[in-house]
């Protein structure tokens, strides 16, 4: 520069003047991906683009819920009905109550089990698809997370079946079971020992299952593991096998008569499940014309979807059949260690199996 300029006080063309301070450039999202710049194990089947970097911040990771990336709607079609079921529950545990009854009586020790379950469920997978791409480490840990929220709903909506529905249903009544044997079938047994026994192995049982379906979920994601979709729609689908009864009670008894709530809900409910598993195992409609459904419209976002439903009209059912148990209470009262203290033990045993995958390196892998 001339030594005149200087002299005169003028400052360099490119030089910032005291009253205006450069302004940093404009902060840009991270650019996506495609599947191969990414490790396999971020790798989605027929999902070609759209794929975050791995080792994204925390405050990236948040921000990218409001980009068009592959896991975005993954995250919105289970964090909104996380609010519509968060509002359901706390008008019915909180503001108002269930038949005027306070929020810590026994006889809703049921419904915050299965509320408990429910709301857990959402909020891990909403979590585990935001912050999986911060490392191999953390995806494989909030998976197995998600995947032990599952169980604990599939237990607690077994509390809720335990002592809200299945002490209505006439299967479950030994004299009405073996008369109709006997009258229709012309069947001559006595089945109250095994329904005895079903009644008090059923929520033991059931415990056990949700430990089992977690180990099973954890395992699929190893390398060995063939069909993990598959293993995983299945073991998801172990813990209905609880309501059995209700379907039992549908076909050997008048469930559609005497109590057509729980027949219609029930069965859509399997239906919007049968659905949702439709589109997980067959990974339709990304197979058909994979990098089309990257963003918008693949198969794991229409199985968050359909079981949003299924989960909807399953409240209803068990909304209806805390009516009834309010009605005419069973002898036999909730108490806190049959529910509670169930779940409790639960979330201890399932603490312990996502702590013994996470210090397998064959099941997590290291950054």
């Amino acid at each position: 520069m001339p030594a005149g300029v200087a002299d005169q006080g003028q400052s360099p063309p490119n030089a910032a003047s005291p009253q205006s301070p450069p302004r940093p450039p404009p902060r840009r999202a991270a650019p996506l991906l495609r599947w191969d710049e990414v490790p396999d194990d971020f790798v989605e089947c027929f999902i070609l683009s759209g794929y975050r970097r791995l080792q994204c911040t925390a405050l990236e990771c948040l921000v990218s819920v409001l980009q068009p990336t592959n896991e975005t709607l993954n995250f919105w079609t289970h964090f909104i009905p996380l609010l519509l079921f968060a509002s359901k529950f706390c008008r019915l545990l909180l503001l108002r109550g269930v038949g005027d009854l306070p929020f810590h009586h026994p006889f809703l020790l049921p419904l915050w089990c299965y509320a408990s379950g429910v709301l857990l469920t959402f909020a891990m997978s909403c979590t585990a698809h935001v912050f999986s791409c911060l490392s191999l480490r953390l995806r494989a840990a909030f998976f197995y997370l998600d995947y032990a929220s599952i169980s604990y709903y599939g237990f607690g909506s077994t509390v809720a079946y335990y002592y809200y529905l299945l002490p209505g249903l006439s299967l479950l009544e030994p004299r009405a079971l073996s008369r109709y044997l006997q009258q229709r079938l012309g069947w001559h047994v006595d089945c109250s020992a095994p329904i005895a026994l079903y009644s008090a192995l059923l929520l033991p049982v059931a415990f056990l299952l949700a430990v089992a379906c977690t180990v099973a979920c954890c395992k699929s994601r190893s390398e060995w593991c063939t069909y993990p979709f598959a293993i995983r729609t299945f073991v998801f689908a172990m813990p209905l096998s609880m309501a059995c009864p209700i379907m039992l009670e549908s076909l050997l008894f008048d469930l559609k008569g005497h109590n057509p709530t729980l027949f219609v809900y029930f069965y859509r409910r399997y239906f919007w499940l049968l659905v949702a598993a439709f589109f997980n195992v067959s990974k339709i409609p990304e197979r058909i014309q994979p990098g089309l459904f990257d963003i918008i419209g693949h198969s794991h976002q229409l199985f968050h979807i359909f079981t949003f439903l299924s989960i909807y009209d399953q409240m209803f059912y068990v909304e209806e059949g805390l009516r009834h148990f309010l009605q005419e209470p069973p002898p036999a009262s909730p108490t806190f260690t049959g529910t509670v203290g169930y779940m409790v033990l639960l979330v201890l045993c399932l603490v312990l199996v996502i702590k013994r995958f996470l210090n397998v390196p064959e099941f997590c892998k290291q950054d």
